[in-house]
């Protein structure tokens, strides 16, 4: 399996050769030079399958330069019972992505029983594994650069703690993010651990991640890698679990399944287009955002309009608060045909704080043959959502869930299963859990002084050099 550029002028790489690296040299995103496809008799066998058989299965297709036996083994090592646990003494593999049915045909796939209590668990286990098979491998070590508005910094800095020959330096913005969130990151006392506070919004940090990994001297001097989900490796690993979930929910391989996403950068939802491409069953991909409605703005008119830092909202769901959706480069590249001087022309736009329209040109058109559609979000929407799935399933989802939840159902079809993906534990929102439902959201064992631990984090402006800086003082700590 060789892997090439959105962007179609850095040559085809191997998967080792792309996992670190996050970007291509020519700014493009990695993507497979085409998708394997399971057949029906594989689908009828994989039915049968556990999460790591499952995850071994879909990786295998995608990842061929690693043996056969240490594949499995560091996939073994990710999803154990105890990693998905929260510390409960009777878990089993079942706490691994389980599938909870609130009612005929609508379902939540829990995906926040990790470390972290959240989805990006689910890849970044896996992912800290690889980096470090890699990197011992390869006799090198790396330093990781990545942006979070939540959630993503936080799995990646418990992925990577304490991993050998791995530094993270991990942007968020000074403030967007919950008191829960912040403190998960920055109560971290490991010493290859870095949390850079950056004053302005997810798109000023994610916008800095991209100019680093643009400068090709300074990344190849400070061995600069990724872990956002720019990085093929992360939407390769969530994948596995819509085949987990489609097979929950279905008696037979001939039903279809409509998955709600909750999105904000496309990684989540850009996977289950891969899961689409590899033959899995899948009738629409609901993307659901917030009040940050780029992405539903394009699925509704065919118009992708990033927007500035002073355009970005803080909301209530503010791990989607972001307004330029960085995979979302690898659905437009399969949606032009993988048209990669396409690509290039169209981000080469959006690059210069531009939009574009696929409307005029007809490619707008095929956005229903791969299955997308959407619809938005807004606080008082959320909050309604929280309360309603309380009162009528005894359940308590999160923020982002309520988001998916509220929008997927918007689009049911009967006859249909609509699956809804959790993005996080309530635990990590209680401000908006308290106001939806009058009570705190409970916290795993372990958890319940997070705010109150000293703090290990540098504040800084949104300032490309000073990042630079930085990295360069610490990079050999």
């Amino acid at each position: 399996m060789r892997y090439i550029s959105t962007r179609g002028l850095a040559p085809a790489q191997s998967f080792l050769e792309i996992l670190l690296g996050g970007l291509a040299p020519d700014g493009g995103l990695y993507v497979p030079e085409a998708y394997p496809r399971f057949g029906a008799d594989e689908l009828v066998t994989m039915r049968g399958m556990d999460y790591r058989q499952l995850a071994y299965a879909v990786l295998s297709r995608l990842i061929d330069d690693i043996p056969v036996g240490e594949l499995k083994a560091l996939i073994d090592r990710t999803y154990t019972a105890e990693t998905y646990s929260h510390g409960r003494p009777d878990s089993d593999y079942s706490q691994i992505a389980p599938v909870r049915r609130l009612e005929e045909g609508l379902y939540l796939l829990e995906l926040s029983n990790g470390p972290t209590l959240a989805f990006k668990d689910m890849a970044m286990q896996l992912l800290g594994n690889l980096f470090e098979y890699a990197l011992i491998r390869a006799g090198r070590d790396v330093n990781i650069l990545g942006a979070t508005s939540g959630d993503t910094g936080s799995a990646a800095e418990y992925a990577m703690r304490g991993k050998r020959h791995v530094r993270v330096f991990m942007l968020a913005p000074e403030h967007g993010m919950t008191r829960f969130q912040q403190a998960q990151m920055w109560s971290l006392q490991d010493a290859n651990i870095h949390n850079l506070a950056i004053r302005g919004v997810f798109d000023d940090c994610q916008d800095i991640v991209k100019n680093v990994s643009n400068d090709l001297e300074f990344k190849a001097k400070y061995r600069i890698g990724a872990v956002n989900s720019i990085n093929w490796a992360r939407v390769a690993a969530q994948v596995i679990y819509y085949f987990k979930a489609y097979f929950a929910v279905t008696a037979s391989n001939d039903e279809q399944v409509s998955f709600s996403v909750p999105s904000g950068n496309f990684g989540n939802v850009c996977a289950g287009h891969i899961a689409r491409m590899l033959g899995l069953p899948i009738r629409r991909l609901i993307v659901a955002t917030n009040e940050n409605d780029v992405l539903d703005e394009f699925f509704r008119t065919g118009v992708y309009r990033p927007r500035g830092a002073a355009e970005t909202l803080h909301t209530s769901s503010p791990s989607m608060d972001i307004s330029k959706a960085s995979n979302f480069e690898r659905f437009v590249f399969d949606l032009t045909g993988r048209d990669a001087a396409r690509v290039r022309a169209l981000w080469s736009a959006v690059d210069r704080g531009q939009s574009f329209d696929l409307k005029p040109s007809g490619l707008f058109d095929r956005v229903s043959e791969f299955g997308f559609t959407s619809g938005s979000s807004n606080h008082a929407n959320r909050i309604a959502t929280i309360r309603m799935v309380w009162q009528r399933y005894g359940t308590m989802i999160d923020t982002h869930t309520a988001d998916g939840l509220k929008v997927g159902l918007e689009h049911r079809e009967p006859g249909v299963p609509l699956v809804c993906l959790e993005t996080a534990l309530p635990a990590k929102f209680e401000d908006a859990i308290r106001e939806a439902l009058g009570r705190a959201p409970e916290r795993p064992a372990g958890m319940e002084d997070l705010e109150q631990r000293p703090q290990r984090v540098e504040v800084m402006e949104a300032d490309t050099q000073a990042v630079k800086d930085y990295i360069a003082r610490h990079a050999e700590d």
